[in-house]
């Protein structure tokens, strides 16, 4: 299915979300998130206040500026995926679409570091998280039928959202996705303990 085309203004307003996101950010890394005020963010990105909360209802959704299409995407990759495509491997698909990309990105870690470091984001992250994952898991219950109040479905959102967790300080992070999702898949296995070689 063809997407409708993006209207001019709907470009322009999304390019001014972006600019005002990527000032908070820039700021927020420099300064650190207490000492940073929504007119310091309006005067970096050169809009008003005002313009500002048009965009953002505050401080935390400047920093986890993609949420507000999060669930969409969640929503889409269960409901949308390809013919004969299961609902686990459509979601090991959007996570190695999606995550890889951000988990990539030069100031990962630092953006890590600083919503650890900050209460605020910390708690502000955890709702977020708890948001996604009724989201996710009504939407599984959905695909089979089920309430949304299923405990499979939302084991399956849960550990599902918690794969980059886990992927986050492994070398090879794609191995790391695949590798959660095979054990969601296959059930768990006992690791093999590596053989000793042969004494000489």
């Amino acid at each position: 299915m063809t997407e409708p085309p993006v209207s001019r203004r709907e470009r322009k307003k999304a390019a001014t979300r972006q600019a005002i996101a990527d000032a908070a950010l820039q700021l927020f890394l420099e300064r650190g998130y207490d000492h940073v005020g929504i007119r310091d963010i309006a005067e970096t990105a050169d809009v008003s206040t005002t313009t500002v909360f048009k965009h953002f209802t505050g401080k935390e959704a400047l920093v986890f500026d993609q949420e507000e299409s999060t669930d969409a995407h969640l929503i889409a990759a269960v409901r949308q995926r390809a013919a004969g495509q299961s609902v686990l491997d459509a979601l090991r698909q959007h996570v190695l679409d999606t995550w890889l990309p951000i988990a990539a990105h030069p100031q990962r870690q630092e953006f890590n570091h600083l919503v650890d470091s900050t209460p605020a984001l910390r708690a502000y992250a955890e709702r977020m998280w708890a948001r996604h994952t009724d989201t996710l898991s009504a939407a599984i219950a959905d695909e089979f039928g089920v309430d949304h109040g299923n405990l499979a479905c939302a084991a399956l959102a849960r550990f599902a959202l918690e794969v980059p967790v886990l992927a986050q300080g492994q070398k090879d992070r794609r191995a790391a996705v695949e590798e959660v999702f095979d054990i969601l898949t296959n059930g768990w296995q006992p690791p093999s303990r590596p053989t000793a070689p042969p004494s000489m």
